[in-house]
């Protein structure tokens, strides 16, 4: 019988590798949302403010951006918004999801 491996992307000062492992991919991997997570394109202003790292101006940004572009495909989207930088969406993606 044959095992799937799982290819990985290690990352080591600007230079890329891509491995193959069977084990589950730790920190790289993507993050999966929580059971909780939050909506970004039904939440209302409100809800969107009590996520951790998200104030009042980003989120009218957020309402603003899906009432003018429509709904978020991806949450990844989110980084279109200025002020959502690459580090203030890493620690917000497990708490929020579309739909």
């Amino acid at each position: 019988m044959f095992r799937r491996l799982t290819p990985v992307i290690l990352i080591f000062s600007g230079l890329f590798a891509l491995a193959c492992s069977n084990q589950p991919v730790g920190p790289l991997s993507v993050q999966q949302p929580l059971p909780h997570a939050v909506n970004i394109n039904t939440a209302p202003l409100e809800e969107l403010q009590k996520i951790p790292h998200i104030g009042e101006s980003l989120a009218r940004k957020i309402v603003e951006h899906r009432e003018t572009n429509g709904p978020f495909r991806r949450v990844e989207h989110l980084m279109l918004i200025q002020g959502v930088s690459d580090k203030r969406f890493r620690k917000i993606r497990p708490l929020v999801r579309v739909e």
